[in-house]
């Protein structure tokens, strides 16, 4: 999948607001705001339920590799998620 394409379909599901559950929640974090090197995805499958998690990072910046773009729309789209989130934070 393109990165463009992968990260279109990620924005499109965060502009749609909570929807219920399941839920995905993508933080991005790095060593700068200018450079995102890890992303962690929450995936909790209903109210009360625990999170679990998956953590990527690369050397550059991962908001920028097609690979790692495409496995989280992969990731949403498998898992049924309703609602997606983003946040991003600095180390």
């Amino acid at each position: 999948m393109k990165l463009e394409k992968s990260k279109k379909r990620i924005s499109k599901k965060l502009k749609m607001g909570f929807q219920g559950y399941p839920t995905i929640g993508i933080t991005y974090s790095g060593i700068s705001n200018g450079v995102e090197t890890e992303v962690c995805l929450e995936f909790v499958a209903e109210e009360g339920a625990p999170t679990q998690t998956e953590k990527f990072s690369t050397e550059g910046d991962i908001r920028e590799d097609e690979t790692i773009q495409s496995a989280i729309v992969k990731m949403i789209e498998r898992s049924g998620a309703k609602s997606v989130t983003l946040s991003e934070s600095v180390k």
